[in-house]
């Protein structure tokens, strides 16, 4: 069994590869259960939340035969570890042989699902924003932040990045990594004004009080929400949604998780069937992403167990040979 390291497995993806592998992934398909999602209580802190995250499929690495692949990935989020330094989000994930069920490789599952959540963004940005859009707005500046404004950058002509978080120097930190790795990053001071110029709002936080406010996006933007994974996480507004012509990434996991699409839902706000479509129906071809150039596209991620597995048979393939 292999053990794979974040430094591998940055050696190993790059994020135009993973793109179109997450774009391969959702048009063939695979067995993935709805996460399980438990919440761990903390009497003198706040809550975390444990994540399981099965998938399957009968695909190997080379796509060849039909003894595949297991893949689980075990998940941590706690709040509080922001106030030490430490990444919110932890995790493993383990990869199987499809027929034996033998241990193939753990991986680092932090950096799995960074490259992952990231390139399932930049996957939907593709059928979704604007093929000239320029000005991306990260909000957060949490440890997703870099990968998500690379992911864009991969798929689309990105000449100014604005980084945005409540914490004005956790901001300036991302932009100064991005800008030491070439590209044209600043931190954003008043998250309104940059609502309104930005072509691309990626939001990666895990608020429950919408930062992303509908009014002031500007014709033609596209919505990409990350971080809220639970019911009551809220990232954009109501008026964002009835804005936008709304996508997600799962069906199942997105109505059932999402608070950006559970709350609408309950309230009236929007409607099931006007979830246009997810990445499996975009991947296929079977429904439309963007249709004019003013409209608003918002897409929400909850992440997919798929997202993971195909991930992680990309790198183990890259690092067995």
């Amino acid at each position: 069994m292999l053990t794979i390291s974040a430094a591998e497995v940055d050696r190993a993806l790059t994020f135009s590869g993973l793109v179109e592998t997450l774009r391969t992934a959702f048009r063939e398909g695979a067995v993935q259960p709805v996460r399980h999602h438990h919440t761990i209580e903390r009497p003198d802190s706040a809550a975390s939340t444990l994540l399981l995250m099965p998938a399957w499929t009968d695909l190997n690495a080379a796509g060849t035969s039909k003894d595949g692949h297991i893949g689980v990935k075990i998940v941590t989020v706690s709040p509080d570890n922001n106030a030490i330094g430490k990444p919110a989000v932890m995790g493993l994930y383990l990869l199987l042989d499809g027929k034996t069920g033998e241990p193939e490789a753990l991986i680092d599952g932090q950096r799995l699902t960074q490259w992952r959540t990231a390139c399932a963004s930049a996957l939907a940005a593709s059928y979704l924003a604007r093929e000239d859009a320029s000005r991306l707005l990260v909000i957060g500046a949490g440890a997703l932040s870099p990968f998500l404004a690379k992911a864009h950058s991969a798929v689309r002509p990105i000449t100014s990045i604005k980084i945005w978080n409540r914490t004005p120097v956790n901001a300036e930190k991302v932009a100064a990594a991005l800008r030491a790795e070439g590209l044209p990053a600043e931190a954003a001071a008043d998250l309104d004004v940059e609502l309104a110029e930005a072509d691309i709002v990626s939001s990666a936080t895990i608020s429950n009080e919408p930062l992303v406010k509908g009014a002031l996006v500007k014709p033609g933007a596209h919505i990409d929400l990350v971080g809220g994974f639970t019911p009551t996480m809220r990232e954009a507004d109501d008026a964002a949604i009835t804005r936008a012509r709304v996508y997600v990434d799962t069906r199942a996991g997105a109505t059932k998780e999402a608070g950006d699409i559970v709350q609408p839902l309950a309230s009236g706000v929007l409607k099931l069937g006007a979830i246009i479509a997810d990445l499996h129906e975009l991947a296929r071809g079977q429904k439309k992403g963007r249709e004019r150039a003013q409209e608003v596209t918002l897409f929400k991620s909850v992440g997919a167990a798929l997202e993971d597995l195909a991930a992680g048979i990309a790198v183990y393939k890259a690092l067995k040979s």
